[in-house]
């Protein structure tokens, strides 16, 4: 039984990862997929998400176009990696994180499945589901989760610090399969920031707070 109960107001750090560890994300069509899941299933209404994608031939511009009523929940910020994910949320209705989340994974196994050949679960077991109950953590939420892809790039970065700062910057800026360029153009598809603290009022506040921790180096031995 899950520990954390899901409130409206209150922020949740969302996360999961392959079943062994396995990959769940080994081509852009499939970051795609997921992506679009994020955003046709956050919503009340019911939604043949699978005829959408069919009619649309995998078009990111063309799914977004699709006008989203009654949402489930407010998206903060998101990033996939190959065996795992991120979402960072807080419900906008009563049962809006549970029954989002069921819709989302369940989507993308049956989808991934398919389209792989195999059978049962993708997911390492129920998504973990952490209360952000601290306003300084939920703010360092942001830089964690858009921070993900930089161990892609530079694996010992939070040990050692950066081998080359400037580069890793621009690596994970660029990333195409997180929320941070929504927040460097403010230019907001999936996530919804207004549900959230206003703690980037530009977009070279948030840039700040991303170089703040790309450049931390963990001093623990």
């Amino acid at each position: 039984m899950r520990k954390v109960n899901f409130a409206e107001g209150e922020y949740y750090h969302l996360y999961n990862r392959g079943v062994d560890k396995r990959t769940i994300f080994s081509s852009s069509v499939e970051y795609n997929r997921f992506l679009g899941y994020l955003y046709l299933l956050n919503t009340q209404d019911s939604i043949r998400s699978e005829a959408v994608f069919s009619g649309r031939k995998h078009n990111k511009k063309s799914i977004f176009s699709i006008k989203i009523e009654k949402p489930l929940v407010a998206i903060g910020a998101y990033c996939l990696m190959p065996n795992h994910f991120h979402i960072l949320v807080t419900p906008l209705v009563d049962g809006g994180v549970s029954k989002f989340m069921q819709r989302l994974q369940t989507a993308y196994t049956m989808y991934f499945n398919k389209k792989h050949k195999r059978s049962g679960s993708l997911f390492g077991g129920t998504y973990k589901a952490q209360h952000v109950d601290k306003d300084e953590y939920l703010k360092y939420l942001f830089s964690y989760i858009h921070l993900n892809p930089a161990k892609l790039f530079d694996s010992r970065w939070k040990e050692e610090g950066a081998k080359n700062l400037k580069k890793l910057k621009r690596q994970v800026m660029e990333y195409p399969y997180s929320s941070i360029y929504d927040y460097i153009s403010s230019n907001f598809t999936i996530i919804n920031p207004r549900y959230f603290p206003n703690y980037f009022e530009k977009s070279a506040d948030f840039e700040s707070q991303i170089l703040f921790w790309l450049s931390f180096k963990d001093k623990k031995k």
